[in-house]
């Protein structure tokens, strides 16, 4: 049974709010977050599940309301935990460490959590969304790393280049027979 997965990644998000969780969008994120709405409306989406980062559901909150929907929210899939207590790390930082976590998918700094340790309680997630919406049609409110590594356990050329290439926000349809993906095809910006 064919089962389509949205993963939205989120939009344009302030660096200056430290606290990962609780950051928005920026005024381009909100325009951008409408601009997922549109592009998805007319998809039928049956289930909106979202991180429980305020950006990830920020992004997709026009579109389920749209519908008529909810979003049920997972902290499974937050974003990957970079570091303890939070924080927001600075793009060179953050460029680094996740230059030598997908050489190394079981490097995380002290207090933070390793490639590996995030794709598992993610991907846990994902298979039971799979499983527990069979045939229908779920958008997933996320972020690029996470994003990457659930693409990641199902076809490893989701990897750092992949990651690397993708923008705020992004939006790729991934196609599951049962629990084989067959097929990803990017939606953003162009549709």
């Amino acid at each position: 049974m064919k089962t389509v997965v949205y993963m939205v990644r989120h939009g344009e998000s302030p660096k200056n709010d430290r606290n990962e969780r609780t950051r928005g969008l920026t005024a381009q994120g909100i325009i951008d977050a409408h601009q997922v709405t549109l592009l998805l409306k007319n998809e039928a989406i049956d289930v909106f599940v979202s991180s429980p980062y305020e950006r990830a559901v920020l992004t997709i909150k026009e579109l389920a309301h749209s519908l008529g929907r909810k979003i049920i929210r997972f902290e499974d899939l937050k974003e990957r935990m970079f570091t303890s207590g939070n924080q927001t790390l600075s793009n060179e930082e953050l460029a680094a460490l996740l230059k030598r976590s997908f050489h190394d998918p079981k490097y995380a700094l002290h207090g933070g959590e390793s490639n590996e340790v995030c794709q598992r309680r993610a991907v846990r997630v994902l298979l039971d969304l799979i499983n527990t919406y069979q045939g229908k049609k779920i958008a997933i409110g996320t972020h690029g790393a996470v994003m990457t590594l659930m693409m990641g356990y199902f076809d490893h050329s989701y990897n750092l280049n992949f990651l690397l290439q993708t923008s705020k926000p992004d939006v790729y349809r991934l196609d599951f027979d049962g629990l084989k993906l067959i097929n990803v095809r990017r939606l953003w910006p162009n549709g």
